[in-house]
């Protein structure tokens, strides 16, 4: 039995990844203001500049980025009045591409005068989670939204999860009131016995909400899909709900909101790069203790799908049981999340 054991610490060892490099190139930005000289990015620890930070990961993506960005900036430009106050900006993680992608997007931003468009360059391709990790971790938003290039999801959904975010954000200031309220009325509390005062939105509330297109199962647009890749998504669920995740229908969905505190905790202890590196984001909120919601988003399949229904199935495989082994025998650890008072 424990020559078993080491032979399966052994395997895990050599199986698990290399922690997600980051070269001081990366660091660094264009934009349409500059679009020559890189300018350095900023970190989740400095103060949110703007509201919304848009991170779209893209490798090889000419041919889908135009029509996704086009569909990305009329949403976000035909907010009613309430809402034009909304400050953001688009963040594009050029994930090591071998076409002109960050080209384009440089192209695309100068077309654009009135987007904020950022574009970072990844010096070689990491996968899909490296690119969202590394524009998660260099977002100015108070909010962050990361986004498939393909344009599958419908952009103007952004509102059903930013009201759901908004109304966790309001049960969380409740549950705090209350908590300082009581606070203030022991002898420890404040001295006047007034309740604690918060601060500014996201900067205290730890949220997640994610599209989900659960709801769309039955339905045509994935009807249509083919009988392997319908049954390897039934069968990647099941694996799902043995790792704890269950609770969350879709965890694939290229969709998901993340305030700016709940990032600031996520995204550093992400170790994967790969396909599965949606499941960790999951985990490791739940681990946390960070709230975590699902919502219904409108979605279409989209031409051009990088995806190798057997292989990344299988390398999903090999993946989840990486993450699951490494966070079970205590080598990958999260930092728990301090209370805020």
């Amino acid at each position: 039995m424990c020559t078993l054991h080491n032979q399966l610490y052994t395997a895990l060892v050599l199986l698990t990844p290399s922690p997600i490099p980051t070269a001081p190139s990366e660091q660094t930005f264009r934009s349409r203001d500059s679009p020559s000289k890189s300018l350095p990015l900023p970190t989740l620890s400095d103060p949110a500049e703007v509201d919304l930070t848009v991170v779209i990961p893209a490798y090889n993506e000419t041919a889908r980025l135009p029509s996704m960005l086009s569909s990305t900036l009329a949403h976000l430009r035909s907010l009613p009045a309430k809402k034009q106050n909304r400050t953001y900006e688009l963040l594009i993680v050029d994930d090591g591409s071998s076409d002109d992608t960050a080209k384009l997007s440089l192209r695309l931003a100068d077309e654009n005068p009135d987007a904020n468009i950022r574009v970072v360059e990844l010096t070689r391709n990491r996968g899909k989670g490296g690119a969202v990790r590394h524009g998660m971790l260099h977002s100015r938003g108070r909010r962050m939204l990361m986004v498939d290039a393909d344009g599958a999801s419908n952009f103007e959904d952004l509102e059903l999860l930013w009201d759901a975010m908004d109304a966790m954000e309001r049960e969380q200031g409740q549950r705090g009131e209350l908590k300082a309220n009581g606070d203030a009325k022991k002898p420890n509390g404040n001295a006047n016995g007034s309740a604690a005062k918060r601060t500014s939105p996201d900067e205290d509330v730890a949220a997640v909400v994610v599209g989900s297109r659960a709801h769309l199962v039955k339905t045509e647009a994935v009807v249509k899909r083919s009988l392997l890749r319908n049954i390897l998504m039934y069968g990647l669920h099941t694996l799902l709900r043995l790792v704890n995740v269950g609770h969350i229908r879709d965890t694939q969905c290229g969709f998901k909101l993340f305030s700016r505190r709940a990032a600031a905790h996520i995204f550093p202890a992400q170790h994967l790069a790969t396909w599965i590196f949606d499941v960790e984001l999951l985990l490791l909120a739940k681990q946390l203790g960070i709230a975590v919601c699902e919502v219904p988003v409108g979605w279409h399949e989209v031409a051009g799908s990088k995806l190798n229904v057997v292989r990344d199935s299988l390398q999903m495989l090999r993946d989840l049981l990486v993450l699951r082994g490494n966070q079970l025998t205590g080598r990958w650890k999260v930092q728990p999340m301090e209370r805020k008072r």
